[in-house]
């Protein structure tokens, strides 16, 4: 039987639930343009195609998360920090700093990209016949990290509204600019797609980040350098966390590549792509407002873990039972989205979604490290996990092809959730609560019982088996939920039902 939730923690549980329903809100629409994006990419790129997408955007990511430096990441701790003491001179310093440090760091990627362009085309795709490609990929690089500053300011103020819209306009614009440069181009158009959907995504972050008021204050040198300063020597560890993150993905899509070409590539891709779709809102809703009021009283152990534990308590009950589902029915959600030439990809996504469950349950243990500031810890976690999940693919793929690549994500993150266990049990005396060792000795275990049930049951056994406990969880999830939030938070003509309910 679940415990009802005191007052007061349903009013946290109810903050959660509100920024997570948001951005929920926008991913669901996400969703929606990605089966119209994907599903025209897969049709007149295939696989392969997909493939040179997945290359292209490595190289996009991994050369933002180092030109960046991570002050954008920097800079919302920093917002964040100042706006819960209500100094809006210093939100003003600290946004006037990034915005500035992110137009010069931009430009300066950009140009590198530019410079050593043939280099990179030979590491990435075997040949030059890339390069004027990752020259056209180069501009998104700077407009990734401009767009990033001013995201970095919705996002320590924690305007989840704008956050949530902006990410609603991406899809939108990744759709409307992407699919007819493609038609037009073939593959000759995929990177003017990028580098296009890039700058619109940026004009996007800039109208919505001017609509948020700031005071206007004058900053001198001296204050610059300090902000500055402050930015940067956080950044630097989050600069080096990128590189770990976008460089290990990077390496494990060459492994693949490598042995199984092209065609291989894309099938990690798509199934890498829709196992983290449904789990993508919760983790970005930990991102938007989860982290922002982490960090807002990080001084404080037990609120810390207090707030860790609603949050991942919130976050398994939702991501549970999707993630059952897209596990269950993985062949028919890859010939939704894709096609039928992506069924290959079917057993990788498995274990993405086997993988993506043991993120939910250890990502908001993570960011406590962020909140806390502890650099050297988050910085040698990261080396290690890249580390590890790159070793894996480097042991498996050759072994088990592609789908050796699901098997070290899943692998990665058996081992991550430990390590940050113990680490947050260092830095603030972290316990999960007795309500997310049930869930967490529930759900996992269930998880692993549909996945195996395709090993040894006929397909269609199999499927039956995983919706109907698809169905069961969800069932128990929605109920355990509504036990956690105050009934101002449901319509008023449901209440009474409610009320029986908990008599």
């Amino acid at each position: 039987m679940t415990k009802s939730a005191d007052p007061a923690d349903k009013q946290s549980y109810r903050q959660i639930l509100k920024s997570t329903s948001v951005v929920g809100g926008a991913s669901i629409i996400n969703v929606a343009f990605s089966i119209l994006r994907n599903k025209a990419l897969a049709t007149m790129l295939g696989p392969e195609g997909i493939g040179i997408i997945a290359l292209y955007n490595s190289i996009v990511d991994m050369s933002q998360a180092i030109v960046g430096l991570g002050i954008n990441a920097s800079g919302v701790r920093q917002i964040a920090a100042a706006a819960a003491e209500d100094d809006t001179k210093r939100v003003s310093r600290v946004v006037t700093v990034l915005h500035v440090s992110s137009l010069i760091l931009g430009s300066i990627g950009s140009s590198i990209l530019m410079v050593f362009s043939s280099e990179i085309a030979q590491i990435t795709f075997g040949d030059h016949q890339n390069t004027t490609g990752v020259m056209i990929v180069a501009l998104a690089v700077g407009f990734q990290v401009l767009t990033g500053a001013h995201a970095a300011h919705l996002q320590g103020t924690r305007n989840i509204a704008a956050l949530a819209l902006m990410g609603i306009l991406a899809g939108f614009f990744g759709l409307v600019i992407g699919v007819p440069l493609i038609l037009l181009l073939g593959e000759h158009g995929i990177a003017p797609s990028l580098a296009g959907t890039a700058l619109v995504n940026f004009l996007t972050a800039w109208w919505l980040g001017r609509r948020i008021s700031v005071s206007r204050s004058s900053i001198s040198i001296t204050q610059a350098l300090h902000e500055s300063g402050d930015l940067i020597k956080l950044g630097l560890v989050f600069m080096a966390s990128g590189f770990l993150t976008w460089g290990s993905a990077y390496a494990i899509r060459l492994i693949v590549a490598s042995e199984g070409g092209l065609h291989a590539a894309g099938l990690y891709q798509a199934a890498w792509a829709l196992g983290g779709l449904y789990a993508s809102f919760i983790l970005q809703a930990m991102g938007t407002d989860f982290y922002p009021r982490l960090t807002a009283i990080s001084k404080d152990d037990d609120e810390c873990n207090r707030l860790v534990n609603e949050q991942t308590e919130v976050s398994i009950l939702l991501a549970g039972p999707g993630l059952i589902s897209t596990l269950t029915l993985a062949p028919a959600v890859m010939a939704l989205f894709y096609s039928t030439e992506f069924q290959g990809a079917v057993d990788i996504l498995r274990w993405i979604c086997l993988g993506m469950m043991l993120r939910i349950i250890s990502w908001p243990i993570g960011f406590i490290v962020l909140a806390k500031g502890a650099k050297a810890v988050f910085f040698w976690s990261d080396v290690a996990a890249a580390a590890v999940h790159v070793g894996l693919a480097w042991l498996c793929v050759p072994v088990f092809g592609a789908a050796g690549a699901g098997f070290a994500f899943f692998g990665l993150y058996v081992w991550h959730t430990v390590l940050i266990y113990c680490v947050a049990r260092r830095l603030t005396n972290f316990r999960w609560s007795p309500a997310n060792w049930k869930l967490t000795s529930a759900y996992l275990p269930i998880s692993v019982f549909v996945f195996c049930s395709f090993e040894f049951l006929p397909l269609w056994q199999a499927t039956g088996l995983g919706l109907t406990i698809a169905a069961a969880v969800g069932l128990f999830s929605l109920k355990t939920l509504a036990n956690l939030l105050p009934q101002e938070a449901f319509p008023r003509m449901i209440r009474p039902l409610l009320n029986m309910r908990r008599v």
